[in-house]
């Protein structure tokens, strides 16, 4: 018996198919499929149906049968289902390859003589690629080598209209096409499957780290009254009920922190937050965050908790801190991560010293002279400062790094540095190029924070749109007394671009795509 699955019956290029495309304008292989599927159910067999007799797994199949030899059979029976992913079915012994949700495969075998003619002949006509097949029978090892079923009996369990890519020459989906296909990308590439366990296994790892830690997970609205939390454009809605706009909450911060106020001292939340705003490798408007706060920490506290976080669950999801991207690089989470001031940095990259004092004409005059662009809508201190140092700094940051102590004018909601003047307590933390994480020492000044927010409000009176708007009930709360707090907050999508390499689309299971006309 030949028992490895040859070429397939048909052949298929990578999913291009219109989605709305009707009877008449469907290519033929639609067609044809179509065809099989008004022909079976007028034969009276179910195209689709309610289940079917399965007693096993595939992946519980190979677990019970490791080590079978070449040519060996069993007396076990089994009742396996699976999508066919290889097929040969000419002759008196046809082959299929079932493929289960997790990527394991396994080989059916119908024979002449084990099946009848009818239902060969039924078997060659009905099943294409892509279909979900249900095959009963002994469990057996071919003369090559292929755990197999020898089926008895078979029965279509799913049909598939639209054809898969061609498996035999690897996948040709494009990326485009894999991100706006993505249920097609599953099946093919086991990438793409094995990304979102990986991100299972992350979320879950946080998770568990927060609880040991005491912390509580609670849920804060995505519909807000006002947006707050981040420098961000939302999104906004009506609500018809209250006859009142809404927005796609940017952050579920100012939330957050009146749990603080609440007496929830260690609070945690994973949140999905939209942001009106661009989208590329490492944006989109739809995102998973991670936000944490802890009564009497502070963002030193939040560093050591960010790397513990970090570092665990890179070991509860791949075994490893060392992290091999898809080129063959590596680079390495474990150890004690570095810590760089962010305007001691940029003085050394420019030879010349920058402070809080240094005046936005100078700063813009540097600007110009390196060609950083600069939006003159934000010209300020702060924004001059990060630019700048994005541009020298910033984009050359491989190694994990804490990039401390930021100018006061760009972080509204952070407390005044306890010895430098003109700088706020936080640091963002730098993974390959990017920020992955963001952490306070928690301004709960009241006074101060009222003044920080009319600050912002004149900046979006000028015509920022990224700035906060004044949130008088968030203000109320911290009247009643917040601690002194650390927070955090950690894009959850860009900590899987750090573990595996991927563009942010590749993380994310159904990122937000422009529709195709």
């Amino acid at each position: 018996m030949s028992q490895t699955p040859q070429t397939p019956t048909t052949t298929s290029a990578a999913p291009s198919v219109p989605l709305g495309a009707d009877q008449d304008d469907a290519p033929e292989q639609i067609r044809v499929r179509r065809e099989k599927r008004e022909r079976m159910l007028a034969e009276g067999v179910q195209a689709y149906p309610v289940s079917v007799p399965r007693t096993h797994t595939i992946a519980e199949v190979r677990a019970a049968h490791p080590d079978l030899e070449a040519g060996a059979e069993t007396d076990d029976e089994v009742g396996v289902a699976g999508r066919v992913v290889f097929l040969r079915n000419t002759g008196k012994l046809c082959f299929a390859t079932l493929q289960d949700g997790e990527g394991n495969r396994l080989q059916a075998m119908l024979s002449l003589a084990e099946v009848g003619e009818e239902r060969l002949t039924a078997f060659k006509a009905d099943i294409d690629l892509g279909d979900h097949l249900f095959v009963h029978g002994k469990v057996i090892c071919s003369r090559r080598g292929e755990l197999s079923v020898f089926a008895d009996a078979w029965q279509l369990a799913a049909k598939a209209i639209r054809p898969l890519p061609n498996l035999y020459e690897g996948t040709e989906m494009s990326e485009e096409a894999r991100v706006r296909q993505r249920y097609v990308d599953l099946i093919v590439r086991q990438q793409a499957r094995d990304t979102v366990r990986l991100r299972a296994e992350v979320v879950r790892s946080l998770r568990e780290n927060f609880h040991r830690r005491g912390y509580l997970e609670v849920e804060t609205p995505m519909l807000q009254t006002q947006p707050g939390g981040a420098s961000a454009r939302p999104f906004v809605t009506h609500m018809n009920a209250f006859d009142i706009d809404l927005y796609m909450r940017i952050a579920p911060e100012l939330f957050l922190k009146r749990a603080v106020v609440g007496g929830i001292e260690r609070v945690f939340e994973i949140n999905r937050n939209f942001r009106n705003e661009g989208a590329d490798s490492t944006h989109s408007p739809e995102f998973a965050m991670l936000e944490a706060y802890e009564a009497y920490g502070d963002y030193d506290t939040m560093a050591a908790l960010t790397q513990d976080l970090v570092q665990t669950a890179a070991m509860d999801a791949l075994g490893t801190t060392l992290v091999t991207l898809p080129d063959g690089e590596e680079y390495e989470l474990g150890g004690q991560w570095t810590q760089l001031s962010m305007y001691d940095s940029l003085s050394g990259a420019l030879g010349e010293e920058i402070t809080p004092e240094t005046t936005v004409a100078q700063l813009k005059t540097i600007a110009e002279r390196l060609e950083v662009e600069v939006d003159p809508r934000r010209l300020s201190h702060g924004k001059l400062v990060e630019n700048l140092w994005e541009h020298l700094v910033g984009d050359g940051l491989h190694a994990p790094t804490f990039v401390r102590d930021f100018p006061v004018e760009t972080s509204p909601l952070t407390r005044d540095h306890r010895s430098k003047p003109g700088i706020v307590e936080k640091w963002d933390l730098y993974v390959r190029g990017f920020e992955l994480a963001t952490a306070y020492s928690e301004l709960v000044d009241p006074v101060i924070q009222r003044q920080r927010f009319e600050a912002q409000a004149l900046l979006a009176a000028a015509g920022d749109d990224e700035a906060m708007p004044l949130d008088e009930d968030f203000l109320a709360a911290v009247e009643y007394a917040m601690p002194p707090s650390g927070g955090l907050g950690m894009g959850l999508d860009r900590l899987l671009m750090a573990l595996t390499g991927l563009g942010i689309r590749d993380t994310i299971l159904f990122p937000l795509v422009k529709p195709q006309v």
